[in-house]
C-alpha cells in the first residue's frame, strides 16, 4: 500500500466475531437399533436413554454450567422426564436452530426423530431406571481449559459489578496484548466469568488500541452493544470470535491463524443477563500460538439492511431482504445469522450464475436466547456472479412469545435488544485468483461498499470505505469526491478532513487541502 494510504486513511470494519466449535455429535441408541421382537423391550434409561442424555444434554446440563440443573444421574433425569420429553418434542432442547439441509454443518445438534421418539416411550412407560449393567459411564468433561493451559491468559484487569436491575446488559472488556512481536494464533478460548450470567460474548480485534479511549479509567472497560473499530490500514475482519453457553475452543485449519501485532488489544463485547442481585463477571481469553503463519486470508462479508426495519405494531409476515453478487470466487466457511426478538422465520440462500439456487441456513423459528456461528462440514465454492441474499421475516404481534412489548409496538433498528436487526455474516476465502493482481480481499470490500451506499446513500460507514481504496488504487479525483459525500454526512469528522486534504496535496491542490487540514 502507498504511504498517503497508510498515513491518513482509516479503514472502519464491522463486529468481528469469536472462534468456537459446537458441542459434539449427539449419540446415543436409537429407536432404530432395537431388535425386532412381537414383544420389545420395554425403554429404560440406563439402557436407552442415558447414551443420548450424556451426548446431547450434559455438556451444558451438569454442575457450574450455564443450564439450571443437572442431568448426569438417573434421579436428576427422571425429576424433569416429562419436561425433557416436551422440549426435545418440541425441538426446543437441544438448542439447534437450523432446519435440515444439503449443506451440513458440522457438529450438529439436532436429535434424530428416533431418539425423540424413544425419549417419549420411555416416559410413557413409566421413565423405568433399567438394569445397572446397562449403564454407560458418565462423560468426563475437561475442566478448565479446553485445549490444555494456553500459551498465554489473559484476564480483565478489573472485574464488572452486574447491576441487578434489568433484563440486558452489555459492557466491553479491554485486553491488551502483552506481546513484542507478531504472533499467529491458531485457537482462542472465552472463558467470560460466571456462565449463569453471560448471553454471548464476542471477540474484537483492534490494532490501533483506539477503544480503550472509551474506558473512563485503565482496564474499567466500557458498555455498549455493537461497537467498531477504525485501523489505517486495509485489515479486514477475518475470524469468527465468538462464545456462547455450551461451546469449546475452535482450532483453525492448517494456513489460517489469526495474526496479532505488537500495540493490539482485544476487546471482549458481552451480552450479560442481570439475576436480581449484584453478580460479579471477570472473563478470561486463553490463546493458543502456532508458530506456521497465514497463508489464507479469509475475510467476513456482511450483509444487512437495517434501513428497512420500520415494523408496525401487530404485523406479523414483515420481510427484509438483501442481496450481494460477488465478484470473485470464494469459499464459504461459515455464516453467523442475527436478528432480535421479533426475528421469525431467517433465511439466507446462494443463486449460482447457472441459475442453481442452494440453501445456505434457514431458521424457520429464530430464537436469539440461541443465534450460534454455523460451520460447514466441507467449504461451500461460490463462484464469481453468485448471488447470496438473505430474506428475514419479522413478527410484532401478541402471538410472538418472545416480543419484548405487550402490547406490541412499533419497532426500529437499533443496538438494544427491544429494537431489531437484520445482519448476515460470512466467513469467505478468496480462491482461483491470480497473487499478483489486486488482494481479492480488497474487491470484495469495493464491491460491497459501493453495494451499501447504493443501498443506504448515508451510510458513512461505507462512503469512507470506498474513499479510502479509490485512494489507495490511484483514482484520486474519485476519492476526492467520495471524501466530500462522506463530510457531507460527518462535518467535523478529522479524520475524514485529514485524509481528504492528502488525496488533494497529491492531486497538487495544496490550497484546498490547507483549507481541510485546518478544518480537522
Amino acid at each position: 500500500m502507498n504511504s498517503s494510504w497508510q498515513s491518513c486513511a482509516r479503514w472502519l470494519s464491522g463486529l468481528a466475531l469469536g472462534a468456537f466449535a459446537l458441542a459434539p455429535v449427539f449419540g446415543g441408541r436409537s429407536a432404530q437399533s432395537q431388535p425386532a421382537d412381537s414383544n420389545p423391550p420395554r425403554v429404560t434409561f440406563n439402557r436407552d436413554i442415558a447414551p443420548i442424555v450424556f451426548h446431547a444434554c450434559a455438556n451444558c446440563h451438569r454442575p457450574e454450567e450455564s443450564a439450571p440443573f443437572s442431568l448426569l444421574t438417573y434421579a436428576d433425569v427422571k425429576k424433569h422426564a416429562r419436561q425433557i420429553a416436551e422440549v426435545t418434542r418440541t425441538r426446543n432442547m437441544p438448542p439447534w436452530l437450523p432446519a435440515p439441509q444439503e449443506l451440513a454443518f458440522t457438529d450438529e445438534m439436532r436429535l434424530p426423530d428416533a431418539e425423540i421418539a424413544l425419549i417419549q416411550k420411555w416416559v410413557d412407560d413409566g421413565a423405568m431406571e433399567g438394569a445397572a449393567p446397562d449403564l454407560p459411564p458418565q462423560p468426563k468433561f475437561v475442566e478448565g481449559w479446553q485445549l490444555g493451559t494456553p500459551d498465554l491468559i489473559l484476564t480483565a484487569e478489573k472485574p464488572l459489578v452486574l447491576s441487578p436491575q434489568g433484563t440486558d446488559a452489555y459492557w466491553n472488556f479491554v485486553f491488551p496484548l502483552p506481546i513484542q512481536e507478531t504472533r499467529w494464533v491458531k485457537a482462542v478460548e472465552i472463558r467470560p466469568g460466571d456462565k449463569r450470567y453471560v448471553h454471548h460474548a464476542n471477540i474484537l480485534v483492534d490494532r490501533a488500541e483506539s477503544l480503550r479511549r472509551r474506558e473512563v479509567a485503565p482496564g474499567a472497560g466500557f458498555g455498549g452493544m455493537e461497537i467498531r473499530i477504525e485501523s489505517q490500514v486495509f485489515d479486514p475482519d477475518s475470524h469468527l470470535l465468538f462464545w456462547k453457553p455450551g461451546t469449546v475452543p475452535y482450532v483453525e485449519p492448517d494456513g489460517m491463524a489469526l495474526r496479532l501485532d505488537k500495540g493490539t488489544d482485544l476487546i471482549l463485547n458481552t451480552h450479560l443477563q442481570p439475576s436480581g442481585k449484584p453478580e460479579i463477571i471477570q472473563p478470561s481469553i486463553g490463546l493458543y500460538f502456532t508458530s506456521q503463519p497465514a497463508t489464507k486470508l479469509p475475510m467476513l462479508l456482511q450483509l444487512e439492511n437495517d434501513t428497512k426495519l420500520d415494523i408496525p405494531a401487530g404485523t406479523k409476515g414483515f420481510l427484509v431482504a438483501d442481496e450481494f453478487t460477488l465478484p470473485v470466487d470464494v469459499q464459504l466457511l461459515a455464516i453467523y445469522p442475527h436478528a432480535h426478538y421479533l426475528g421469525k422465520d431467517i433465511q439466507a440462500f446462494a443463486v449460482l450464475p447457472n441459475g442453481t439456487s442452494k440453501t445456505l441456513i434457514h431458521i424457520p423459528q429464530w430464537n436469539l436466547n440461541w443465534q450460534a456461528v454455523y460451520r460447514y462440514a466441507e467449504p461451500v465454492l461460490l463462484p464469481k456472479g453468485t448471488r447470496v441474499a438473505l430474506r428475514y421475516v419479522y413478527d410484532n404481534s401478541d402471538e410472538n412469545p418472545l416480543n419484548p412489548n405487550q402490547p406490541p409496538q412499533r419497532v426500529l433498528a437499533g443496538n438494544r435488544s427491544s429494537d431489531e436487526m437484520c445482519h448476515l455474516w460470512l466467513q469467505v476465502l478468496p480462491v482461483n485468483y491470480d497473487p499478483a493482481q489486486r488482494d481479492p480481499r480488497m474487491v470484495l470490500q469495493e464491491t460491497l461498499a459501493r453495494h451499501n451506499v447504493e443501498k443506504n446513500p448515508n451510510d458513512f460507514e461505507a462512503h469512507y470505505n470506498l474513499a479510502a481504496m479509490l485512494q489507495e488504487k490511484g483514482h484520486l479525483d474519485d476519492a476526492v469526491r467520495e471524501y466530500e459525500t462522506v463530510l457531507r454526512i460527518h462535518p467535523d469528522d478529522a479524520v475524514v478532513n485529514n485524509a481528504i486534504a492528502s488525496a488533494l496535496l497529491a492531486t497538487g491542490r495544496a490550497e484546498q487541502a490547507v483549507a481541510y487540514l485546518k478544518a480537522g
